[in-house]
């Protein structure tokens, strides 16, 4: 199972890391990402694997949208599935 991360706000020192530090704290193991920076506006996609997560899926939403909110980022995390039904025609 898989998870998509987006981040989107200021850009900051750090963004990157402690996003990542959730994901390892839950092990959620990070497969790809890209970022970027237009003026001061920072954007990140991240496809995670969470298919062997230490707690449930809510979890790991629940710890992002708190780091989203104490660093000032919109921090949004969608289950595959989702995405998935979401961009199904």
């Amino acid at each position: 199972m898989k998870a998509i991360i987006t981040v989107v706000g200021r850009d900051t020192v750090g963004i990157l890391a402690k996003v990542s530090a959730v994901c390892s704290d839950n092990n959620a193991n990070i497969i790809d990402v890209t970022q970027s920076v237009l003026k001061d506006i920072f954007t990140m996609v991240m496809l995670v694997d969470i298919s062997d997560l230490v707690s449930d899926f809510t979890d790991l939403q629940n710890a992002l949208y708190a780091l989203g909110d104490k660093i000032g980022m919109k921090i949004h995390v969608m289950h595959e599935d989702i995405f998935n039904s979401m961009h199904h025609i």
